[in-house]
């Protein structure tokens, strides 16, 4: 039998500036959680964290703590910790992983980072359920552990069409958090500042939006393992300058790798859409396996999860709430089934990968017709693979090679 041809992972010279400002973020919040001189918030991944940062929080995001647990493959050892006491297999293992970390004392940013012993202690707990009703969870076990508040904002789900009715409820909850986050903080909030942080994330989320479609060239300059690393700084530092100042770094060379017609897979033959959540402890395996069958996975709707279009310093509480709500994990099947059609053409798709993540019921579109209604509507094909994006237990590694070659070959044997 031939031996398999090796692939090498093209690398994005950006990363290693993009390594200087995610360990000075890390560094900033250990900074003010050891000193004292700043108040620390938990903010989950699409809450508010531009009023956070207006008001002068350290903000920390435990989803990235998640995803880091994950892809250092550390979660499903700490994931049974949370199981001992009471939580659920079966729920987000972004939350077991987590608490679990904080149960038997480890994370890996003491690895990653020298001096940093554990994540931040927080002074406030502050979340956004249009994601799923666990991150309220999630960070009520943490408000009763610690001793801190835990507030936030409640948002609906499977919305069509975000209306001014949404708008208006999501917008009074966000400015319902100020005096609460007022007096933890001991400072009023600044208007002017609260709307130069929203406009700064509106010009990250802009440049991030022209990185990922990049991607559109043939070949693509870069993969959706690739976004699911550099989306960093938009998740952890929107609001902030040094987030624009590196995705104009990253862009950039993106750019100069379409003029030269490099791409990030050798000779792309099959361009391929990822719905749903990565498996953090199998990036590098996956992009290696897509890469050596000359397949190049281009776009998702996970790394697009932090666009936000809405955002408008002139108008910023509103402004927020319609971003938030205009999330894709907040929609209807139909808004949804409508934008990964505009997706497969802008992309030029071949095929769709659907992964089953079994703890994120929320962010797996597979369960309920998806797949044949779209394959049906455009005529691209799709797999269903099953997995986690934390729990390995659930990961076969043998079939999803077995499977995804197989389905590579279909796409080959379609064209």
């Amino acid at each position: 039998m031939a031996e398999e041809k090796k692939t090498a992972r093209k690398k994005i010279q950006a990363g290693d500036l993009m390594n200087r400002i995610m360990a000075d973020y890390f560094y900033g919040l250990n900074e003010a959680a050891t000193t004292g001189k700043r108040k620390v918030a938990w903010c989950t991944s699409v809450g508010p964290a531009e009023l956070l940062r207006t008001m002068g929080f350290a903000v920390h995001f435990p989803e990235n703590h998640g995803a880091m647990l994950g892809a250092t493959r550390m979660s499903t050892d700490l994931i049974p910790e949370a199981n001992a006491i009471g939580y659920s297999p079966d729920i987000c293992s972004y939350l077991t992983a987590d608490i679990g970390s904080y149960i038997k004392g480890i994370t890996p940013l003491s690895k990653a980072y020298k001096g940093i012993e554990s994540v931040p202690k927080p002074d406030v707990l502050v979340y956004n359920t249009n994601q799923c009703r666990d991150v309220q969870d999630w960070f009520a076990w943490y408000s009763r552990k610690l001793g801190v508040p835990s507030i936030g904002v409640t948002s609906p789900k499977n919305v069509n069409d975000v209306t001014d009715a949404h708008i208006d409820d999501v917008a009074r909850q966000i400015e319902a958090l100020v005096p609460a986050l007022e007096e933890i903080s001991g400072s009023k909030l600044d208007m002017e500042r609260l709307r130069e942080t929203v406009s700064l994330s509106r010009e990250c989320t802009e440049l991030w939006k022209k990185v990922l479609e990049t991607a559109t060239a043939a070949p693509a300059p870069l993969t959706f393992f690739d976004g699911t690393i550099h989306m960093g700084p938009a998740v952890v530092l929107r609001g902030t300058p040094e987030a624009i100042d590196y995705y104009k770094v990253l862009l950039a060379e993106l750019e100069q790798r379409i003029r030269d017609g490099v791409g990030a897979v050798d000779e792309e033959e099959a361009r391929i859409y990822w719905e749903g959540m990565p498996v953090w402890g199998r990036l590098r395996q996956h992009s290696e396996l897509f890469a050596t069958l000359k397949a190049n996975v281009i776009a998702s709707t996970y790394c697009s999860s932090w666009i936000f279009p809405a955002f408008d310093g002139r108008d910023p509480f509103r402004s927020m709430a319609k971003a938030y709500l205009e999330l894709f994990i907040v929609r209807s099947d139909a808004y949804k089934e409508r934008y990964i059609r505009e997706m497969l053409a802008k992309f030029r798709i071949d095929g769709i990968i659907y992964h089953d993540a079994k703890t994120c019921p929320y962010n797996s579109n597979s369960r309920y017709g998806m797949p044949q209604r779209l394959e049906a509507a455009t005529g691209i094909p799709g797999l269903v693979i099953s997995g986690d994006l934390n729990d390995l237990r659930c990961v076969s590694d043998e079939q999803t090679k077995t499977n995804v070659e197989a389905f590579i070959e279909q796409i080959a044997e379609g064209r």
